[in-house]
């Protein structure tokens, strides 16, 4: 899910990030639970730019029926993208 960094809520706990290269260039930051080392989100809350949160870590699952689909070029079998919804084979532009 993208979100505005204003948006994310933490309800516990203290993430730990990390830093890798973004296949667009540059850095990307990425938060995980320093107790079992599930990723949370890419990219910095601190600025003022969207984050990708996974929502995997969501507390209430989100109504994804109108979805946009990124990276669907590296999609794994048995994920199914519904017909008719905004898919891009990599980071959108």
């Amino acid at each position: 899910m993208i979100v505005r960094p204003a948006d994310l809520v933490l309800v516990s706990g203290t993430p730990r990030t990390w830093t890798r290269a973004a296949n667009v260039g540059g850095t990307l930051d990425c938060a995980f639970c320093p107790d079992c080392g599930s990723r949370l989100w890419h990219g910095d809350r601190a600025a003022d730019r969207e984050i990708s949160v996974k929502g995997g870590s969501l507390d209430a699952p989100p109504d994804l029926s109108q979805a946009k689909h990124i990276w669907t070029s590296r999609k794994l079998a048995g994920v199914i993208i519904p017909d008719g919804v905004e898919t891009w084979p990599e980071e959108p532009d």
